[in-house]
């Protein structure tokens, strides 16, 4: 699945208002001002598409830093015991990794658990 950003969508608009202006009628030219209004906003979507961009990077290293502090705490989480019961489990956070798909992985008591997986910190 590809994504459409502002960049592509301008120069699709572009060649379209080219392909217009060379076809367009003498006697009825194409409104100057809704041609700027609508450049404009292709601008503000692509400054967005940027700040988007930024936040998701510094919420990406918020997390690998909360991720962080939490090594040598304990937490808690839902976790399989060893009789196959599922219960919530305390452990302590040894490591932190990311996995393949990105994810933050917290090593806890020979436990893998995603960070949005823990439901509480002790101390």
């Amino acid at each position: 699945m590809s994504s459409i950003s502002a960049s592509n969508i301008q120069a699709d608009y572009m060649k379209l208002l080219i392909t217009q202006l060379q076809n367009q009628n003498p006697l009825e030219p194409l409104d100057n001002n809704e041609m700027a209004a609508q450049l404009a906003q292709f601008s503000q979507l692509q400054q967005l598409e940027s700040m988007n961009s930024n936040f998701e990077d510094v919420l990406a290293i918020t997390k690998m830093n909360y991720a962080s502090s939490l090594i040598g705490k304990n937490i808690s989480f839902i976790g399989q015991l060893s009789d196959g019961t599922i219960d919530i489990v305390d452990a302590t956070v040894e490591k932190i990794y990311t996995d393949e798909n990105g994810n933050i992985i917290l090593s806890a008591g020979g436990y893998d658990v995603n960070l949005e997986g823990v439901i509480a910190v002790q101390g």
